[in-house]
């Protein structure tokens, strides 16, 4: 079943997250109007996977915190159930309606969900399924608490039923038609390897190839790399990423320590895209246009997409700036989710170079992290491309990949205009 999770996102997995828009608010109303909207502009772009994300189990989150204990629905076996006052279609408690209507989108159905057992769970002692002489009191390790949400506690997997815990919860998704699991508070530190290893043994048991998502990443090691692809098919590399343009600087360290490490079906994540509306109900800023200008976006746009990174859109779609919508769709930037040897190869003052092939193509990102737009000279041979890449000798000219336009190639340089806080994409061959 490892294998077939793995295949499932062969590629950055593409899709939409309600984080960045509704919080822990969201409404069946909004996940469907945002599903319909990618299904007709992204799916044909490779979009394609819609994620609920924190607290769907909450019955009214706009009266409390989601930093504070929610008050979940649970069934008889301590497992969280959608809250039908926001998803009347669970009303019987199931997602399964919800998920039918996203597959029958063309889209892929996600959720999200917090490490552990909920608090409500064990302080009930509600039983384990399938385990009679466990309950979620006995499998809890209340020492162990996520610190920026509260809602659980840890599993302690030394405890008879804790794998079982996690089978069912598991095997209850799969029945629902879940295909994408965003698991979070695995990797904060501390990195919950036994919890990871649980959770990935219980989705292989569900028969179902459902995607693990593992979330956050503030300060990940490379040491865990093995773990991590072993049990996930992408894993969060930094804390929430938001519209904030020293989220965007700090990030490239970040991209260029992972980058060289991606393969297919085990995918370092810079997290979601905070493009068009956010802050709807979020608990990040006011509602509004994202903070970052459309250079901005381009620039984070091509970052990520040159070190393959998932791609997770987090505004509310039906309010997209076309502009945005332009970025979202360019057929020769997602074409880098086939590339290969993704790296940083140039970093010199606000001066970033990267370089990517795919296929026979190579491509370059020259980024320009100054306040004020700049005027470049760039030689092939720092580019890493050398005068006679595909026969052009010292002359010739390679395309814009973001305008489309040709770029000329003159005595083994290109000159370039960048925008402040901007790049251009290229693309030889």
């Amino acid at each position: 079943m490892i294998g077939e999770r793995r295949a499932a996102a062969s590629r950055p997995p593409m899709g939409w997250n309600s984080w960045d828009c509704f919080g822990s608010s969201v409404t069946e109303a909004e996940v469907l109007a945002n599903a319909e909207y990618v299904a007709e502009h992204l799916l044909a772009f490779g979009w394609d996977t819609i994620v609920v994300d924190i607290q769907w189990y909450e019955p009214d989150p706009g009266a409390h915190d989601y930093r504070e204990v929610s008050r979940p629905l649970l069934d008889a076996w301590g497992r969280p159930l959608p809250a039908p006052g926001r998803f009347p279609s669970a009303a019987d408690g199931s997602f399964q309606p919800l998920a039918d209507r996203v597959h029958e989108l063309g889209l892929r159905f996600g959720v999200h969900l917090m490490r552990g057992v909920p608090r409500a769970a064990a302080d009930a002692a509600l039983p384990v399924s399938g385990r009679p002489d466990a309950t979620c009191d006995s499998i809890a390790d209340r020492s162990n608490v996520c610190e920026w949400n509260p809602d659980n506690y840890g599993v302690d997997m030394t405890a008879p039923g804790a794998q079982e815990y996690y089978d069912s919860v598991m095997a209850q998704l799969a029945a629902w038609g879940v295909d994408f699991v965003k698991l979070d508070d695995v990797l904060y530190p501390p990195v919950e390897t036994a919890e990871i290893a649980a959770i990935s043994r219980a989705i292989d048991r569900s028969g179902r190839a459902m995607v693990l998502s593992l979330s956050p990443g503030k300060r990940l090691s490379l040491a865990h790399l093995e773990t991590l692809r072993e049990h996930g098919q992408m894993w969060r590399i930094s804390d929430d990423f938001w519209d904030d343009w020293a989220h965007v600087v700090e990030q490239f360290q970040r991209a260029a320590r992972w980058a060289p490490f991606q393969r297919r079906g085990a995918w370092a994540d810079a997290d979601m895209l905070p493009f068009g509306r956010i802050g709807v109900r979020g608990h990040v800023g006011e509602d509004r246009l994202s903070r970052l200008s459309v250079d901005e976006q381009r620039t984070v746009m091509t970052l990520w997409s040159m070190m393959r990174s998932p791609l997770m859109m987090g505004g509310h779609l039906p309010d997209t700036p076309p502009e945005t919508l332009a970025l979202l769709r360019n057929p020769g930037v997602l074409a880098l989710r086939d590339g290969e040897e993704s790296r940083e190869i140039v970093r010199d003052g606000h001066l970033v170079i990267w370089s990517a092939r795919a296929g026979a193509r190579e491509y370059r990102a020259v980024f320009w992290l100054g306040d004020d737009e700049q005027e470049l000279v760039v030689h092939l041979a720092d580019l890493g491309l050398g005068l006679g890449l595909a026969g052009m000798g010292t002359a010739g000219s390679c395309t814009d990949v973001w305008s489309g336009t040709s770029v000329e190639v003159a005595d083994g340089r290109v000159t370039l205009t960048v925008p402040a806080h901007g790049t251009r994409l290229l693309v030889f061959g």
